[in-house]
This record gives C-alpha cells, structure tokens and sequence, in this order.
C-alpha cells in the first residue's frame, strides 16, 4: 500500500523525508548580507547605576559585554547545530542605557559576503552580550530579565531584504 506524499516543507532543514540536514548553499551566489537584531536585559535601579556609573566590581560590564557579542558571532556555528561556518566581514555592538526603564538596550549588526545570512549571527551576539550582562551582574540581582530577543532587518541573497514591522 503506498502512503500519501508529504507535502513539500517550507522549513529548509528538513529534506523529503523529514530529517533534519544542513541546507546545501553551494550553487548560491555569494551576496553582501547584513542582519540587525536587538534584545534588552532589565534590573533592579541599583543593578542599572552600577552599570552606568561603572562600578561594577567585575570591572566595564558594557566592554566586556561588547567583546562577549562579537565573540558569540563569530562562535554560532559551534553552538547551533544546523549553521553554517560564516566569515564575518563585520559586527557591530550598541548598548543604549534606559534610566527610566532600568534596562539596557543591546543592538548587533552582523555583515558577511557569502551564500547564506547572518541573522543567526546577529540573533547569538544579543543573546551572549546580554548573558554577559547577566552573568557580571547576578551577585547584585538574580532577578534580571533578558527580553524581546529579535531580528529587526536582514538584507542580502534572493529573498532580498526584510524589515520587522514594529522595529
């Protein structure tokens, strides 16, 4: 008896027969490709004007965060399975401080020129940069919350660029 045929997967990890695979990006053109993505850490008042004042005892919190993005990027095939190896061209990593909201904004643009993009890239730096954060500061407040983790833009290769809606 022949079972019916699935239909076709818009998940692109997955091949016909529904098991995961590393997407095959050797006939793609090389493109320049950017992604933007940005998340936010909240905390307690004291937690945010050690971070601000810079008297952390660790030391510059929003310094090492930075390296800690970058060096997240640039590790993203190591920690997501199906994730191609990327050479990065460029990563950029922004910290807005918002007094009111007790909370740092982080905000990484990822750049290569390769077959396939860098959201991932993007996406990995907020979520080091901000555990970064986290991790420096939990001995002054274990109640911080790292939130909205998301791409806001992507650009490059043939599905061409996308913007968030509500960036």
């Amino acid at each position: 008896m022949n079972s019916p045929k699935k239909p076709a997967s818009p998940l692109t990890h997955f091949d016909g027969a529904g098991q995961a695979h590393m997407v095959d990006v050797g006939a793609k053109s090389e493109t320049t490709r950017v992604a933007r993505a940005r998340g936010h850490i909240r905390m307690a008042a004291a937690t945010f004007a050690l971070i601000e004042n810079g008297s952390a005892k660790k030391g510059d919190v929003l310094g090492i965060a930075r390296i800690a993005a970058i060096q997240g990027s640039k590790r993203t095939a190591e920690l997501i399975p199906l994730c191609h190896p990327l050479a990065l061209t460029r990563v950029a990593a922004e910290f807005t401080l918002d007094a009111g909201l007790r909370r740092v904004t982080l905000e990484v643009t990822a750049e290569t020129v390769g077959r396939t993009g860098v959201e991932m890239e993007a996406l990995t730096a907020v979520s080091v940069g901000l555990l970064t954060i986290y991790d420096m500061c939990k001995a002054a407040d274990r109640g911080m919350v790292i939130e909205d983790i998301r791409l806001l833009e992507k650009a490059g290769g043939k599905s061409g660029h996308w913007l968030a809606d509500d960036k």
